[in-house]
């Protein structure tokens, strides 16, 4: 036997104290072991948390911006609304060919940079569609089905396809 198994085999004790500090190292050791596994899997919820977290409020905030665009275009409306009469104002007058000339480029341009920003004139060609039309009366047409739309009464838009205004009309009823 060598010295160090002379020992142990003549000290009981100290062998059974060795054994019994290897098994509390052990039971530290899965201890730790556990509680890292269950701060890893806190650590990562967190995080898998805070990725959703900053998703939506990017989402929300891209949502608030269109919503705030949306407001400004529809608040824009009425001017173009103005811009249209007083154009036709100064067609009907001889007089006034310059000022409707320019008017027109006025309301065109104007019309081009609501278009550049995602605001269209919704279609009023063909039958009526309850989503984007309002009717507010129905008028006879032999040449047109019933449903068609008759007469625009005031033009209607959408924003990024979203109705802004519905078109106004009238539609065939024979």
């Amino acid at each position: 036997m060598d010295e160090q198994e002379h020992q142990q085999a003549s000290n009981p004790d100290i062998s059974q104290d060795c054994e019994q500090e290897q098994s509390e190292i052990e039971s530290a050791k899965e201890d730790y072991e556990a509680k890292y596994n269950e701060l890893k899997e806190q650590y990562l919820r967190a995080f898998a948390d805070f990725e959703n977290t900053k998703k939506r409020l990017e989402r929300d905030k891209n949502q608030s911006l269109e919503y705030a665009y949306e407001r400004i275009m529809n608040d824009l409306l009425p001017v173009l609304d103005t811009l249209e009469k007083a154009l036709q104002s100064a067609q009907e007058n001889p007089q006034a060919q310059a000022i409707a000339e320019g008017l027109q480029l006025t309301l065109d341009s104007f019309i081009k940079v609501l278009n550049k920003h995602g605001v269209e004139v919704i279609a009023t060609d063909g039958e009526f569609d309850p989503n984007k039309h309002e009717c507010l009366m129905h008028a006879p047409n032999a040449e047109k089905n019933d449903g068609d739309i008759h007469q625009v009464l005031q033009k209607g838009f959408a924003y990024k396809q979203r109705i802004l205004r519905p078109a106004m009309v009238s539609v065939v009823k024979n």
